[in-house]
C-alpha cells in the first residue's frame, strides 16, 4: 500500500513545470546603453510554462523574438513541456536597455527570469568577449 502512494506522488510531480537554465552569457556590450543576453531554458516537467518577464540590476530587460525576419518584443514566451526555449544570436534574445553601467568581460550580470508556473529563477550571466561564439567557446 505504501508503495502505491509513493508512485502516485511521483506521477503528479511529473505534471508540473520544472525549469532550469544553461549556457547563459552576455557578449561584452559595444554600446554604453544596450546589451544582449543569451541562454537556454529547459523544462523537464510535464506542463508548459511561460517566461513572463526578466529583471536585472544592470538595466531594463525585455525578451525579443524574431518573427518573419524582424525583431519584436515578446510579452510572454512559452517553454513547452519536456522542451526548451532557446535564446541565441540571430534568434530570440534578451535585450538589456538603459544600462546603469557597461558590463565588462569577466564580470557576471545577475538576471531574474520570472515564470508563470515556476516562479523566479536567478541566473548569473557571465560577460564574454564581444565576439564570443558558444559553438567554439571563443
Amino acid at each position: 500500500m505504501a508503495g502505491a502512494l509513493v508512485l502516485a506522488g511521483c506521477g503528479s510531480e511529473d505534471s508540473k513545470a520544472e525549469v532550469s537554465v544553461s549556457g547563459a552569457y552576455m557578449p561584452q556590450p559595444v554600446s554604453d546603453s544596450m546589451a544582449a543576453g543569451f541562454l537556454t531554458v529547459t523544462n523537464k516537467g510535464g506542463t508548459k510554462d511561460e517566461l513572463t518577464s526578466v529583471t536585472s540590476d544592470v538595466g531594463e530587460v525585455t525578451a525579443h523574438e524574431t518573427v518573419n525576419s524582424s525583431m519584436q518584443e515578446a510579452k510572454e514566451l512559452a517553454v513547452p513541456a519536456h522542451g526548451q526555449l532557446v535564446f541565441k544570436s540571430g534568434g530570440s534574445h534578451l535585450m538589456f536597455e538603459k544600462l546603469k553601467r557597461k558590463p565588462k568581460q569577466g564580470e557576471k550580470v545577475t538576471v531574474r527570469l520570472h515564470f508563470a508556473e515556476s516562479g523566479t529563477v536567478t541566473v548569473e550571466m557571465p560577460v564574454k568577449s564581444a565576439t564570443y561564439n558558444p559553438k567554439t567557446g571563443h
